[in-house]
């Protein structure tokens, strides 16, 4: 299911040879700590200028500023869901993260893309959980979207990249 367009990586989102890098944002979209403050940092100060402009974005839903300063040309801010157990409409507002997201790329011409794993750092959302959900719907994206050549999953730590490894391999199966 995964084919050859759909990497895992374990490093840096900011570091990607891609078009795009999706960013773990808060609603603000003015930077916070884990991906979102690290983009913002790579980036530099235009970010928040431009992400100042936008006004925020509901959960769920995604924009798309300039990469300025990063190696991508471009950042799509995406607002996961905070974990409150499962009851809340969490897997479908994470799914809506990354069909929104590539639809954005879509929209743009982006080609290639990078995504970390949202909602698993600071909102709770449990990664083993969150990874078949991310890759599932990558992939259902993927077969009627041929723009899009390459996806990359960039995990930061090692837990979480053994989760979309084994989530992988599950959707292979």
């Amino acid at each position: 299911m995964l084919g050859t367009s759909i990497e895992v990586v374990q490093g840096d989102i900011t570091r990607q040879g891609v078009d795009a890098i999706v960013n773990a944002a808060n609603s603000s979209l003015l930077g916070g700590g884990g991906v979102d403050g690290a983009i913002h940092r790579a980036a530099g100060p235009e970010l928040l200028e431009v992400c100042r402009a936008l006004g925020g974005c509901p959960t769920g839903e995604a924009r798309i500023t300039p990469g300025f300063r990063l190696p991508a040309k471009w950042v799509i801010h995406t607002v996961g869901p905070v974990w409150q157990g499962g009851g809340a409409g969490e897997d479908e507002l994470l799914r809506s993260c990354y069909r929104r997201s590539l639809g954005l790329a879509v929209a743009h011409g982006i080609r290639t893309i990078a995504f970390p794993s949202i909602s698993t750092g600071a909102y709770g959302f449990p990664v083993r959980r969150a990874a078949p959900i991310a890759l599932g719907e990558i992939a259902r994206f993927l077969t009627s979207h041929a723009t899009i050549h390459r996806v990359t999953m960039v995990c930061h730590g090692l837990d979480t990249y053994r989760a979309y490894l084994q989530a992988a391999e599950e959707l292979d199966a």
